[in-house]
């Protein structure tokens, strides 16, 4: 928190977001010095007010303010809506007792999204959310909300730059020559999330929007079509599904969509491809 608040020079514009390991009061008082701001989901019950009482049993006491409808997308892929609950209260917060000598007590908001009525079948919602920033609305929690759904994408980036790119087996000695390749593979890894979701999001785009003539044209010969296909219907879908296929993905009618592992693979396997199909077209021609 310190180094990329320094980095930035604006601490007022940094919100840092992070899970329930990032839940330490120690942290929440850094960031009150420092002046810039955090977002995070607790897991600890700390005390409130002036001790009497914990946070959570001040949140039970918190009306439902709002209601919030968000898709969920189960292991098959199949996607269902979910209807959470929001409650939001701004908490005198304390220090754990054997610290509160050292750090003083802080204005938070706490923040609860819980799940209505969960099916069954799989785990229901339940997030518990803890910013120093003000939430006076249902507007406001949604943002919020909005806010730390985005840390699982940072995570799945930061999951293909290690594994898919292998940035952490490099073997450079050099920190110049290590930052310039770590660049590029940010590059890479973008471009292997992005594709993932568009997958999903745009899937009757254009084949243009994410891959060049050749990797449509070297697509097209590797991979074939599926039944029923026809050259008027090759959408963007299409394409990342033959992508995927080159890095193992079944494609069967009831596999959910591909995900960043074979798509990764497919990515890794076609530049290979591209690099001795241009090779060979500048060795022997058209």
């Amino acid at each position: 928190m310190r180094q990329s608040t320094a980095l930035l020079a604006e601490p007022e514009r940094i919100i840092h977001i992070g899970d329930r390991e990032s839940d330490i009061y120690e942290l929440f008082s850094i960031a009150h010095q420092a002046g810039t701001h955090f977002l995070l989901r607790t897991c600890v019950d700390r005390l409130a007010g002036d001790g009497d009482h914990t946070v959570a049993e001040e949140m039970r006491e918190v009306r439902v303010k709002g209601l919030h409808r968000v898709e969920v997308r189960d292991k098959k892929g199949t996607v269902t809506e979910a209807v959470l609950e929001l409650r939001y209260r701004r908490i005198r917060v304390l220090a754990p007792v054997a610290k509160q000598k050292m750090y003083p007590p802080l204005m938070l908001t706490v923040l609860h999204a819980t799940e209505r009525d969960p099916p069954k079948d799989r785990q229901p919602i339940d997030w518990k959310l803890v910013t120093d920033l003000p939430v006076r609305s249902r507007k406001d929690a949604i943002e919020k909300l909005n806010w730390y759904a985005m840390r699982w994408k940072i995570e799945t980036f930061h999951k293909i730059l290690k594994s898919g790119c292998r940035a952490e087996e490099v073997k450079l000695r050099t920190a110049e020559r290590l930052v310039n390749l770590i660049a590029i593979l940010c590059l890479l890894s973008w471009r292997v999330l992005w594709m993932t979701m568009l997958n999903r999001t745009r899937p009757e785009a254009s084949p243009r929007m994410a891959l060049t003539p050749t990797e449509i044209y070297l697509l097209d010969q590797l991979v074939s079509d599926p039944p029923g296909s026809t050259p008027t219907r090759n959408h963007l879908s299409l394409y990342l599904t033959k992508l995927a296929r080159l890095g193992g993905y079944l494609a069967r009618t009831k596999d959910p969509p591909p995900g960043n592992t074979v798509m990764w693979r497919g990515i890794t396997r076609l530049t290979d491809i591209q690099l001795g199909f241009i090779l060979g077209t500048q060795l022997v021609g058209n």
